[in-house]
């Protein structure tokens, strides 16, 4: 017990002032001072000069009264020549002898005093009527004027009021009758309040510089602090770039061996007639189908749970988010039979277009999953100063209990009735995307839903300043035809699994192919083509190829040589991409490994205007 009020008592105990700076480490400040009262100083001492040879006019040319006047003029002309010098020494930036100015300025000082105090002791003697009192009043003036100078320095204000002060007050007392020593009383007492007053400023003055060279040390402090903080901030900002690289680079090597997978074990299903081989390829396909929706939504749920994702709003039309839904998913709807519209492209919308992009993007897929027979509308209208966007659906529809879960992750409506065999169902983590992004643009999202009649999702964004309009992207124009048997493809991949298993699968639907593992082949062969002869009905790249050239340098060469409207489909490994741009500009569409055989199906149907067998 007694521990603890002991530990109590330190608590209560204010905590120590902070010990004063040495002598040492104000001499600067108070130097600096000093001279910086230079100008002041000799306004002040002329000024005293004027008023002493009004009130002395009559014996200005006396020997005594020129004596004085060269004494103090010479003591004014050294004060300019000093304060010139130190001015040029402390502008030179070389280091300074602060002690030895402050010496030759407290010579001078004193100096002056003298004169003042020679004056009284000359002049009082030979004063009349005014000139005794206008004598008193200006030596006093300069005993209270240097008050705000001399405050700091005890010793050096006692030394100054002595001498300018004592001789006049010592020659008044000479006089030798009452008056003289009453007068005599009176100034002294009033030359020690004045010492008293000097040194409750020298207190206060030492105190405001104490302060200042605390504020400095804090400042100093700060600075180092604000350094270290900057270096946190640089080191956090590389390991964000090092986790982002790492996102993609996993998400593309990790792809790239499902992808071969996929295809390979399609390939087999196509050769085999065994029901149960067939069925366990399916399962494959599925389960390749199912990680490659993991790798997404894992590495994006990640990317938003570390900071990863920055929000940068600006003015967009929303018709530009509607051409890429149309590139991605029209395939995928074509397939599975579903009408795909897109309403409202006019409207102008002030959000982060990424995140708004992967927002809908998200909620069409979920859309299209569940949606077995009708369409899906996205559409944006304003209402009440706000741009709505929605998602509306004819599929399955969600439970009203269910409603308030299913932005949670990994939350899968229960006994939800089986899709398409070659849709996945779900991971769980596609809503809950979507509602963080949502949290991190401050934008309100909503769902409306009725079991088997469809879903509606809802989300509120600022209205944007409507910006030039944009030139529509080429539309993509596919070669009529209704399988691929007789259709020359040509594959450039640079992974070798990759490319073999692409080879078996599409040789597997009938197509021929001209195979490449990279852009300098595939550039030759289509420089030795006969242009008249066999020409390719269609061009399926992998974005990442050697030497860090791309599959859009392929297609570009075979359009050279072929057409500007033969058919390309790219695919690439990365969740990052920024190819959608150059995708709408360059007429071709994407595909994110791991293709499974049936996306891969749907898409070559799309882009030749076949449908493709289920």
């Amino acid at each position: 017990m007694a521990q603890s009020d002991d530990a109590l008592s330190a608590a209560d105990t204010p905590p120590a002032r902070p010990p004063a700076p040495p002598r040492e480490a104000l001499l600067p400040d108070e130097v600096l001072a000093l001279y910086a009262f230079t100008a002041a100083t000799l306004a002040g001492l002329a000024g005293g000069f004027g008023l002493m040879l009004m009130l002395f006019w009559a014996q200005a040319r006396t020997p005594r009264f020129l004596g004085w006047a060269a004494l103090f003029v010479g003591l004014w002309i050294a004060r300019i020549v000093l304060a010139r010098a130190f001015r040029r020494a402390f502008k030179s930036g070389a280091p300074m002898a602060w002690a030895r100015w402050q010496r030759r300025w407290n010579v001078l000082t004193l100096c002056s005093a003298a004169a003042w105090g020679l004056a009284g002791w000359l002049f009082h003697s030979r004063a009349i009527g005014i000139q005794h009192i206008g004598l008193i009043l200006v030596i006093y003036t300069f005993c209270i004027a240097v008050v705000p100078v001399l405050g700091n320095h005890p010793r050096m204000f006692v030394a100054y009021v002595t001498i300018c002060f004592t001789p006049l007050i010592v020659r008044i007392a000479m006089v030798g009758d009452a008056y003289s020593y009453q007068l005599a009383g009176m100034l002294a007492i009033i030359v020690s309040l004045t010492t008293v007053l000097a040194r409750n400023y020298r207190h206060t003055l030492q105190r405001l510089l104490e302060h200042k060279l605390r504020a400095d040390g804090l400042a100093a402090q700060l600075r180092v602090e604000k350094a270290a903080a900057d270096a946190a901030r640089q080191e956090a900002e590389i390991a964000n770039r090092a986790k982002t690289q790492f996102f993609t680079a996993a998400s593309h090597d990790l792809r790239q061996p499902l992808h071969a997978m996929g295809l390979f074990a399609e390939a087999l299903r196509q050769r085999t007639r065994e029901p149960e081989v067939a069925q366990l390829v399916n399962s494959i396909n599925a389960s390749v189908d199912a990680l490659e929706g993991l790798f997404s939504e894992l590495l994006d749920i990640t990317r938003i749970d570390a900071g990863g994702v920055d929000v940068r709003p600006q003015h967009f039309e929303f018709d530009d988010i509607l051409r890429k839904l149309r590139l991605h998913f029209e395939p995928t709807a074509f397939e599975k039979g579903l009408a795909l519209s897109l309403r409202g492209g006019r409207h102008v919308i002030h959000a982060d277009p990424l995140l708004v992009e992967r927002i809908v993007r998200n909620l069409v897929s979920n859309a299209i999953r569940y949606t077995n027979d009708g369409g899906v509308l996205v559409a944006a209208r304003a209402r009440a100063g706000k741009v709505i966007v929605q998602v509306w659906d004819s599929g399955l529809g969600i439970r009203e209990q269910e409603q308030a879960k299913v932005f949670e992750e990994f939350y899968q409506v229960p006994n939800t009735p089986a899709v398409a065999p070659h849709q996945r169902k779900g991971l769980g983590l596609g809503l809950a995307i979507v509602k963080r992004l949502a949290d991190l643009m401050g934008a309100n999202i909503t769902l409306r839903s009725r079991p088997g009649h469809g879903t509606v999702f809802t989300l509120e964004l600022p209205v944007g300043e409507r910006a030039p309009p944009q030139p529509a992207p080429a539309s993509a124009r596919g070669v009529p035809g209704l399988t691929l048997a007789g259709r020359l493809i040509v594959v450039v991949e640079d992974e070798p699994a990759v490319r073999s298993g692409l080879e078996v699968l599409l040789q597997g639907w009938g197509a021929q192919l001209a195979s490449f593992d990279g852009v300098a082949e595939c550039e030759a062969w289509a420089a030795a083509a006969d242009p008249a002869g066999a020409r390719p009905d269609l061009c399926i790249v992998d974005y990442r190829l050697e030497s860090g050239r791309n599959g859009v340098e392929a297609i570009t060469a075979l359009r050279r040589r072929f057409g500007a409207a033969l058919p390309a489909i790219v695919v690439t490994g990365s969740t990052m991409s920024t190819l959608d741009k150059e995708a709408q500009e360059k007429d071709f569409h994407l595909l994110l490994k791991p293709v499974v055989p049936n996306k891969l199906r749907a898409m070559i149907a799309f882009k030749l205007g076949a449908r493709a067998p289920r």
